[in-house]
């Protein structure tokens, strides 16, 4: 797919959405425009006034879906594609609208998790049973959220508690011995000071299979299973109207093994997630709403690959963030002022990456709305000590053409910064590596008549001072003795690509497709990305009918490389998946879900095994 292909394809593809009949248009179902959206803005704000391309996806969207797992639920949402070495378990990368996996950002309750070594969030071991619901927002978002946000936020809400004490519990069986179950107890009591409180736990295990294929150097044809055990609790108590403290935590801890090529021992890794917040929300003014979050979240990684210290790795890394948000109401405008402070720290087995750095931050944003006209300004400087002061900015302007039709534009930069890792990783960092920079423009239609849904974005993010390893790495001059760097700002590259959705109930029947053209291009090489597809799609169809809901999923991706050089090709797939939900009484329900009915066999990752057919049924209750 080249630029000017894309382009005419999104003119195209944007004069169809315009010619909607206004008929339609008239008959405007307000529900998905009155849903209710925080990612975006970082407050409370209706679906059909913001500006920025976004998705969300409820918890009976999740239930329903029968995903196996975090990453098995984002790769079937426009936008977004996926590579995993090997099962369930095993290391996951999230690209979105072709964004690396480090040049995202993934929030779990406003707590920002990742590593700071590697830049990105551990997915695998994120459980999917302690998820309410989730936000996504395309495009960059520097300006709200600082480093990082260049193709987009994923944040991630747990389950809080509302309303009379309600339980909830599910188990569940499946392919390859996997074996879950769950429970929660969440509600709410009234009265002057309400206490609202929620907690979950559950576990999951799975026998797996082999994560690596024949030609791969580590295979090993042993299973690689994984086991995961997770908790989650949010509480809050309002001392007065307006006036709430509160505190939530996530712990998470995934095992799970995977090929190294050694017969005689197990090689196994363990990943720990650990999130803890204290906030206080104050409606100080009628006009002025002020939230203050302290947090920390913690990545812990093990590696053994034998018995011996120099077979064993460690890497703790530890983010502490205190966040000051004030939203001021001026008429139906919104001003918000944001300070930010961020430290993050590194301990390790690999000494030279034990450091730390802090990052003070300074944001403002003013969105607009009068009448048809929606329009939002950001404005944002982060001090690091590590790499110095960036300053980045976003404008965005929508206009409702109809009470159905909305277009929007927008137009915001962003930045990336180096990894621990990219800086000090002996043979492989360079300290003097300098932030990746993005610039993105984008354009959008998005429709909602009646029970028809409609959205077609083009985006152009064109980045620059992008850091890649390169061979052979250079040894310094001054010192011969110091460790030789690998890592440059020394490409540009473009993501520019048209992101086509749509959705259509027809009584019984329920019918939704997502299309993404993607041209993921190294600017300095004329090389595409690896790993990201050029062409991805997913189409769905449901039938309802009293109790009983089924339906059946596509899932299409192109070919692509799985090296910067584009000399090893991994060839296009397509999966088939069936799924049905039966509503037993008010209380019970049951779930069974095929993937990959065919038996599929393919790669997101050149050597690493990918699921095979595979069937999971579970009951549950108290899921509404």
């Amino acid at each position: 797919m080249t630029v000017s292909v894309s382009r005419h394809a999104a003119l195209s593809s944007l004069a169809l959405a315009l010619a909607v009949p206004p008929a339609l248009a008239q008959n405007a179902n307000t529900a998905a425009l009155n849903s209710v959206l925080v990612t975006a803005t970082r407050t409370p704000q209706l679906a059909g006034d913001i500006v920025s391309d976004t998705l969300s996806i409820d918890a009976e969207q999740i239930v329903q879906s029968g995903a196996g797992s975090l990453v098995d639920l984002l790769q079937r949402q426009r936008g977004i594609q996926i590579a995993r070495n090997g099962g369930p378990g095993t290391n996951s990368t999230v690209y979105i609208r072709g964004a690396n996996g480090n040049q995202n950002i993934v929030l779990v309750d406003g707590v920002r998790i990742g590593s700071a070594t590697s830049g990105a969030a551990s997915w695998s071991a994120i459980p999917l049973t302690a998820v309410d619901h989730i936000e996504i927002v395309y495009g960059p978002l520097s300006t709200l959220y600082g480093a990082d946000a260049i193709g987009g936020v994923i944040q991630i809400f747990t389950k809080k508690g509302q309303g009379a004490p309600a339980l909830s519990a599910s188990a569940g069986y499946g392919s390859d011995n996997t074996r879950q179950i769950d429970a929660g107890i969440s509600g709410a009591t009234g009265g002057e000071h309400a206490l609202s409180y929620a907690l979950s736990a559950g576990k999951e295990k799975s026998d797996g299979f082999s994560s690596t294929l024949p030609a791969s150097s580590a295979y090993n044809p042993d299973r690689d299973g994984y086991q995961r055990d997770n908790a989650a609790g949010q509480v809050g108590l309002q001392l007065a109207k307006g006036h709430e403290l509160g505190a939530q935590f996530l712990t998470s801890r995934l095992d799970f093994q995977y090929d190294s090529g050694k017969s005689t021992f197990d090689t196994r890794s363990q990943q720990k997630l650990q999130n803890l917040a204290l906030y206080s929300k104050n409606q100080i003014l009628p006009i002025w709403s002020s939230v203050v979050q302290l947090s920390e979240s913690r990545d812990k990684s093990f590696n053994a690959t034998g018995t011996t210290a120099k077979e064993r790795s460690q890497i703790d890394t530890k983010q502490t963030d205190l966040t000051w948000q004030n939203d001021i109401r001026i008429g139906a405008d919104m001003l918000q002022l944001l300070y930010g402070h961020r430290k993050e720290q590194v301990e390790s087995t690999v000494k030279e990456t034990e450091r730390e750095r802090t990052t003070t931050s300074l944001a403002a944003s003013y969105n607009m709305k009068r009448g048809d006209h929606l329009l939002n300004l950001g404005l944002r400087n982060d001090d690091s000590t590590q790499y110095g002061g960036k300053t980045t900015g976003a404008a965005g302007y929508g206009y409702r053409i109809n009470g159905a039709l909305r277009a929007s534009a927008s137009y915001g930069t962003s930045f990336r910064a180096p990894t621990f890792n990219e800086l000090y990783y002996p043979a492989y960092g360079t300290e003097s590596s300098k932030p990746e920079k993005g610039r993105n423009a984008e354009l959008g239609l998005h429709y909602s008549a009646g029970a028809t849904q409609l959205n077609a974005v083009y985006f152009h993010n064109r980045l620059t001072d992008l850091l890649v390893s390169t061979s052979p790495c250079l040894v310094s001059t001054v010192d011969p003795k110091k460790y030789p760097s690998c890592v440059y700002n020394v490409n540009h590259a473009l993501l520019e690509g048209l992101s086509l959705s749509a959705s259509r109930q027809l009584g019984a029947f329920g019918l939704n497709g997502n299309i993404d053209l993607l041209n993921a291009r190294d600017e300095s090489t004329d090389k595409s990305l690896a790993r990201r597809a050029k062409k991805h799609a997913n189409f769905a169809a449901d039938y309802s009918a009293g109790a009983l809901k089924a339906g059946v999923e596509l899932e299409l991706a192109g070919e692509r490389f799985d090296d910067s050089a584009n000399k090893t090709r991994l060839g296009g797939y397509g999966l088939v998946n069936l799924f049905a939900t039966y509503r037993i009484n008010a209380d019970w329900s049951a779930l069974v879900r095929w993937n990959n009915l065919a038996d599929k066999r393919y790669e997101v990752a050149r050597n690493y095994a990918a699921s095979g057919a595979k069937l999971f049924a579970a009951i549950r209750y108290g899921y509404k």
